[in-house]
């Protein structure tokens, strides 16, 4: 026999009629000729309630002493021995007595879902255990009953009991939910109308989520991979520049036009870690998109591009708003922006104009050079000096060495030079090297012209080799520069965060990694 299933009847406040419904339930499948049993159902003490239980099998409490009270509990052995098709078992979230078979009901109600027993139950939202801290903070009341939240979202079904604050409130006073001597002090503390209006949207958010969760998990097995604009889903692209902000606040208003409206901003960083946003604007910007009531991701992707198609797609995203880029355009460059918009498909693509766009057209994008200014001089003297130095030198030895000798310590000289200033330096070095081994040292000598094919390709590989090299050594001292960076900054927030931990004042222990 496999694993039955949970419904669950969840509520935002005590009152709604969570087990009113749980035991109507109970009445409509026995009357369909399912076999049902009621494992567990408080009443407390309200008669129409008790009145629906009338007519439903209940399998008898166990009794259980505890410090010299006496306690019923569900009887779990009792209904594994009775084994009905379903069982209704109230309070999910109850903290059973001391001695129990388990410590908690929902432990309780697991046994018999492995038993192959269906289970209908009912919970308040105040009784999630991810809720607990909020809910105390909303009503001032503490909840010592807490279920995890895994436990409920794994439930196969969760039907929402909703009332309005007002109604329920009117269901109190004519003494539907408590006592006559409880009503005046529960109406003017915790089912005051902004206690009960926080609970029911914390009950609603909560189940718009976990249908939200299902309609993804439903995609994800079907491959479903075109957006079903169920509700409007905004996405910002964040490049980490000063002109998130606008972008952000454009991309709030698009959402909130729409009832329901989601928004979400995606950062992308370089897989290797490194990034060239700064930090601090990041998370004013984080902080931004949280005041407005969306959610800040970050995803890693070399392709920019791809990486924010792929995360959009991936929330069922509607539309997308990026920035124009604050680079100049490129001629072999089409730019973030018209690639997404090309490859987006169904989801719309907003690009927000702002004060930093670039304006022109540049035929090579602008390059930030990694190496300092000394280092830079330094490569181009010996770029300029390098190679008519070692011409004189090896003039005067010509008997000593031959053409492919001469390749070698151009090319070493060539190496040296990147190595010491990096791509432009070491690309003259690599040109003029050429120049002077094909006039001095290559067949016919003093004339630009080859005579061999291999002295022509022996040349032409030394230029492709110098070229490499420079390349590499380039985007390594960019790397580098990068590198230094970030891990200075992971150590001034590392030491920032131990520096708080261990309960020291974090300003001076701050000023002290800066200095």
């Amino acid at each position: 026999m496999g694993r039955g299933t949970l419904r669950i009847y969840l509520g935002a406040a005590p009152g709604v009629g969570k087990t009113y419904a749980m035991l109507s339930e109970g009445h409509r499948r026995r009357q369909r000729g399912t076999d049902v049993v009621v494992g567990f159902v408080e009443t407390h003490g309200r008669p129409r309630t008790a009145a629906l239980v009338e007519g439903l099998e209940v399998v008898p409490r166990r009794r259980i002493t505890y410090r010299g009270a006496t306690f019923t509990e569900m009887d779990v052995d009792a209904v594994l021995a009775r084994r009905p098709q379903v069982a209704l078992v109230d309070e999910l979230a109850h903290t059973n007595v001391p001695g129990s078979r388990n410590a908690k009901r929902w432990q309780d109600v697991e046994e018999l879902l492995d038993a192959g027993i269906h289970v209908i139950s009912t919970l308040n939202i105040q009784h999630l255990e991810s809720l607990n801290d909020v809910v105390e903070q909303i009503t001032g009341v503490p909840q010592r009953e807490t279920i995890p939240d895994e436990v409920v979202r794994r439930a196969d079904q969760i039907e929402l009991v909703d009332m309005t604050p007002e109604a329920l409130r009117r269901r109190l006073a004519h003494g539907n939910v408590y006592a006559p001597e409880k009503i005046d002090a529960a109406l003017s503390n915790y089912f005051r109308v902004g206690n009960l209006t926080a609970l029911r949207e914390l009950a609603l958010l909560w189940v718009a989520d976990r249908v939200d969760e299902g309609l993804r998990r439903y995609r994800a097995e079907h491959h479903i991979d075109r957006p079903w604009p169920a509700r409007e889903r905004v996405v910002v692209g964040l490049s980490g520049g000063p002109e998130g902000e606008t972008v952000i606040r454009r991309a709030a208003r698009i959402a909130a036009r729409g009832s329901g409206g989601e928004l979400m901003a995606v950062y992308v960083a370089r897989s290797d870690g490194l990034t060239g946003a700064s930090p601090k604007t990041l998370a004013r910007q984080r902080e931004l998109v949280e005041n407005l009531g969306g959610s800040f991701h970050t995803v890693v992707g070399d392709d920019v591009p791809t990486a924010l198609l792929q995360f959009a797609k991936g929330v069922n995203a509607t539309q997308l708003v990026l920035g124009i880029s604050r680079r100049k355009r490129h001629l072999f460059s089409p730019g973030v922006g018209n690639t997404v918009a090309r490859l987006a498909d169904e989801i719309d693509v907003h690009i927000v104009p702002h004060e930093k766009a670039g304006r022109g057209l540049r035929l090579l994008p602008e390059r930030r050079e990694a190496l300092s200014r000394l280092r830079r001089l330094w490569g181009w003297a010996a770029a300029v000096i390098g190679p008519p130095a070692l011409t004189l030198l090896l003039a005067l030895t010509r008997d000593m060495h031959s053409l492919p000798t001469d390749l070698l310590l151009f090319l070493a000289l060539t190496v040296g030079v990147a190595l010491l200033g990096g791509l432009w330096p070491a690309l003259f070095c690599a040109v003029s090297g050429s120049l002077l081994l094909n006039f001095y040292f290559t067949p016919p000598i003093h004339r630009f012209t080859i005579a061999e094919p291999e002295n022509l390709l022996a040349l032409v590989v030394f230029v492709l080799v110098g070229v490499g090299v420079s390349s590499v050594v380039d985007l390594a001292a960019r790397r580098t520069q990068q590198a230094a960076r970030s891990q200075a900054e992971a150590e001034v927030l590392s030491g920032l965060a131990r520096s708080v931990l261990s309960g020291k004042d974090a300003l001076p222990a701050l000023l002290n990694q800066l200095k």
